[in-house]
């Protein structure tokens, strides 16, 4: 009888096309387990939006393992820590010679798996890795002088050229298996997440990831370059939540577009090459999570940005958290994602570049506030956008570059739609005043002056950053 085959699961809760699940039931029957490091979670920052849905991913992954006949285990270690030692124990106590699991890049992550395959060489057992959350594996792309990329764009092109038909193969999900009638399924449960946001704007698991990648594929995509800015227009794919947790694999992603796009990944249609390309930054930021460790000890990557003088107001931090800033656009983008716990990318950069370069606050504060927030809060891709926001990062845009929140609102909500959704006091002004209320308006409505003045802040933070030099 072939040995049992141990499968950890992390943040690809996912049976289909899922690199070591697949690979474990071409060896064995397979037991899958799952950690709940809830203390080192709310350590990292993850608020009660992403748990919410990390454990009601976990529950839809019970279902669809139990369809397989696959046993699941439910260990509960506070952190990261502790982790090698509770699968290893698991794995004994089961039988199991061999662990299989796919790759986390963020450096604690790195730390725990490197210790798990330490602890079970050392008591005779085997580990199997795969990177599976990401098309290009981190180290498989370098410069020309054995270095990590520091700019998207020559990654891009060594990304494209990179694709081949093995990064693109998709793992069936396994037969179901003989029932291992000796183990029972452990219960996955119930998250302790009272400031979640409603359930249902955010369903889990793998089937909901698949419909909102066909539906945006049938539809969306064919406007996407033209109208993913417009943050109204709901032209995104949403599936990011689904991606950070491997809810689907990026592979399928792509897969499913080069195939919407007669099999081309770099040219054709432009609505879907620059979807494409969206998957080539997700790759981008994990790669720098490995290249570069310092992004994950809250450091900046361009050194010199240490010794910006950010300001230490708790006053307009408070302000910008609560959409109290006078900026209706601001304003709108932070509603979003405190009542949706999500934010569309666009505003992302309107928001970060406001309270960085705007309010001249640390970009450490807002990447916590989103990470707390963000149902698809990730490591990789908040600290890249924050950083490329405030200038202090990989491929960062120029210092100088400074959004006019007023002007962004008015070029991407011209009818101030997405505005008065999130701020209904508004919706009787023309929309000329929804993007400016005057003074008079503002008190009459409530709405807050603007805590500073775009031209003034906008001199403030070009002095700020030309000091450095």
């Amino acid at each position: 009888m072939s040995a049992r085959q141990l499968v950890w699961f992390r943040t690809d809760l996912r049976t289909h096309d899922n690199s070591a699940l697949a690979e474990a039931a071409r060896q064995g029957p397979v037991i899958a387990v799952i950690t709940l490091t809830r203390k080192q979670w709310k350590a990292h920052g993850h608020g009660d939006n992403k748990l919410s849905f990390w454990y009601r991913g976990f529950s839809a992954l019970a279902d669809d393992l139990d369809q397989l006949n696959i046993p699941l285990k439910v260990l509960s270690p506070d952190q990261f820590s502790a982790c090698p030692e509770a699968v290893l124990e698991l794995a004994q106590s089961l039988d199991c010679q061999q662990l299989h699991f796919n790759n986390d890049y963020g450096i604690n992550e790195r730390n725990r798996d490197d210790e798990t395959v330490r602890l079970f060489k050392q008591d005779g057992r085997t580990v199997q890795r795969y990177d599976d959350g990401v098309i290009i594996p981190p180290g498989d792309l370098l410069t020309g002088n054995d270095e990590y990329y520091k700019v998207f764009t020559p990654f891009y092109k060594a990304w494209l050229k990179a694709l081949d038909q093995q990064s693109l193969d998709i793992h069936e999900a396994p037969s179901r298996q003989k029932s291992l009638k000796s183990i029972d399924s452990d219960k996955v449960p119930a998250p302790d997440t009272p400031d979640a946001v409603d359930n249902s704007l955010w369903p889990a698991g793998t089937e909901e990831a698949e419909d909102r990648l066909e539906r945006f594929l049938g539809s969306r995509a064919r406007h996407y370059k033209d109208r993913r800015d417009f943050p109204f227009d709901q032209a995104t794919s949403t599936l990011s939540p689904y991606l950070a947790l491997g809810m689907i694999s990026p592979r399928q992603c792509l897969t499913a577009a080069i195939h919407k796009n007669g099999g081309h990944a770099g040219d054709g249609d432009n609505n879907l090459t620059s979807w494409i390309s969206e998957l080539a930054w997700r790759d981008f930021y994990q790669h720098v999570l490995v290249g570069f460790p310092k992004v994950s000890r809250h450091e900046p990557f361009k050194s010199e940005t240490r010794n910006i003088k950010w300001r230490q107001s708790k006053k307009d931090f408070k302000a910008w958290c609560e959409g109290n800033t006078g900026y209706p656009l601001v304003d709108a983008a932070m509603k979003q994602l405190v009542q949706t716990g999500w934010m569309h990318n666009r505003l992302r950069m309107v928001t970060a570049m406001f309270l960085t370069k705007h309010l001249l606050i640390d970009w450490r504060w807002g990447e916590a506030f989103f990470l707390e927030h963000l149902v698809d809060g990730e490591l990789g891709a908040n600290n890249g956008g924050w950083q490329w926001s405030a200038s202090t990062g990989t491929d960062a845009c120029p210092y100088f570059r400074i959004f006019n929140p007023t002007t962004q609102s008015k070029r991407f909500d011209p009818a101030g739609r997405f505005i008065i959704h999130y701020l209904p006091a508004l919706s009787n002004l023309s929309e000329k005043h929804r993007h400016e209320p005057t003074a008079s308006q503002r008190r009459e409505l409530h709405y807050p002056e603007t805590i500073v003045d775009h031209r003034a802040a906008r001199e403030r933070a070009l002095e700020t950053f030309k000091s450095l030099k």
